[in-house]
């Protein structure tokens, strides 16, 4: 054998690199069934997949004919392989749950169900990937991962022609197309797609924080949280630079994210109204404008939320909290999207992009793209109760708020309320009378940003002719 003969790309005569005893077992087990396949290698006609079992190109091809063979004896559920029969089973038709945790009383009908459950007390995570570091407490987790390197992805949707490494995430995805969300919760009327994220949406109820760091005392509901905390508090290095900034990153995906700031790249699209977002959880986000859906309340004073990231946001009205800290200065901010500003506007004198219409520069494409409909005068954002446009997404939701009578920010010198915190900010400068927005040009000073923004149209605008 040539080359590999699995995503974990081991060559056969490398047994010394490979530590793991389950994962030698089965690179020999595979290595045995090839030997006589004299290197062949089979490919699906569909999409490319590539493969050197033929069993393996078998089970793929049920992901394109949507054959599932195996029928559960006591209800409609069908599967494409027997291993998932097993488990529909399990998690469906046996009620008996012997094995339990001692930690949290999480009960699993298979003492490997419970074993892989303990790993998020633990912490453990023994598979490791040797492309980039990532380790995962279960091999089928690691085995889904190694396809961001290799780039497969073999399950398509009939619809739309989304692609993805992993056929549950394909049935997750089809939902969307049906409008079918199944789970949902008692507490609050909230329902989803699949029980994973009914099951993180009831920790905004419990409170429960389970994945824990091993570095400091963090806790997280999600570990999505979890893995965001370790890169930004624990790991130093940031390999991944942006050549049209200073961004630096130490994930891949963060800086592919990050250059469609430059782009202008905008490829997932709201059927409703045409709105477009550079990532699919802004379009996720997006979605709830209309269907109205907020799952997640303030204690405090009722505001609610679409999503938990914008309560956490919320919250540091009322607790004051500024955990985003400038490493240049002793600024610190509520918001991430604050401090990125601040940088920004003090710690990076190069600013290339320039307005043709005035003598307004910036350090970021987007904000000029913001900036030039101010002479274009394009108001995209159109208010569905009573006409109003705005320039930007954000200026709409604050307008939209005219007419809900919501202002979840209160002023504690006068009780003067506001629906933003950024109204509530400028409100704050009658008191202190601080005017920070500063012309580059003069030395003409401004307590709002709009009023800076008037002025430099004023006084610095080249006459055309």
């Amino acid at each position: 054998m040539d080359t590999a003969v699995c995503p974990l790309q081991f060559r056969s005569s490398s047994w010394g690199r490979v530590n793991n005893i389950d994962l030698r077992l089965k690179l020999k087990m595979e290595l045995e069934e090839t030997k006589h396949t004299k290197n062949k290698t089979y490919i699906c006609g569909e999409c490319g997949y590539r493969t050197v079992r033929k069993t393996n190109l078998s089970r793929h091809m049920k992901s394109h004919t949507g054959e599932k063979p195996y029928n559960c004896d006591q209800c409609d559920y069908s599967a494409a392989e027997k291993a998932h029969l097993d488990q529909h089973r399990l998690a469906k038709h046996t009620s008996e749950k012997p094995f339990v945790c001692e930690e949290c009383g999480y009960k699993a009908a298979r003492k490997s169900q419970l074993s892989e459950h303990i790993k998020t007390h633990t912490g453990e995570k023994p598979f490791k990937c040797e492309e980039c570091g990532y380790r995962a407490g279960r091999k089928f987790d690691l085995f889904n991962h190694m396809k961001t390197h290799t780039g497969e992805k073999p399950y398509i949707c009939g619809e739309c022609g989304y692609r993805t490494a992993r056929k549950s995430d394909l049935s997750i995805h089809m939902k969307t197309h049906t409008g079918e969300k199944p789970y949902k919760c008692e507490e609050c009327g909230y329902s989803t797609v699949n029980k994973s994220h009914l099951s993180r949406h009831m920790r905004t109820h419990t409170g429960e924080r389970p994945y824990k760091c091993d570095q400091c005392d963090y806790s997280a509901a999600q570990k999505s949280c979890l893995d965001d905390h370790r890169l930004a508090k624990h790991i130093s290095e940031k390999p991944y630079m942006c050549g049209e900034c200073e961004y630096r990153t130490v994930r891949k995906s963060d800086l592919s994210i990050h250059m469609k700031t430059h782009t202008g790249e905008k490829p997932y699209i709201c059927g409703e109204c045409g709105y477009r977002a550079t990532r699919k959880s802004q379009l996720s986000e997006h979605i709830k404008t209309h269907t109205g859906e907020k799952p997640f309340k303030c204690e405090e004073c009722g505001y609610r939320a679409v999503n938990k990231s914008h309560l956490s946001r919320h919250m540091r009205t009322h607790t004051g909290e500024r955990p985003y800290k400038c490493d240049q200065c002793d600024y610190s901010a509520a918001q991430k999207s604050c401090l990125d500003d601040h940088r920004l506007a003090k710690h990076i004198s190069e600013k290339p992009y320039m307005c043709g219409e005035c003598e307004y520069r910036t350090v970021r494409k987007s904000d000029l793209s913001i900036h030039m409909k101010t002479h274009t005068g394009e108001k995209p954002y159109i208010c569905g109760e009573c006409g109003y446009r705005a320039t930007r997404k954000s200026q709409l939701s604050e307008h939209i708020k005219t007419h809900t009578g919501e202002k979840p920010y209160k002023c504690e010198e006068c009780g003067y309320k506001a629906v933003s915190k950024s109204h509530l900010s400028r409100h704050m400068r009658t008191h202190m009378r601080e005017r920070p927005h500063k012309c580059d040009l003069c030395e003409y000073s401004a307590a709002r940003k709009s009023q800076l923004d008037g002025h430099h149209l004023a006084k610095h605008t080249r006459e055309k002719p």
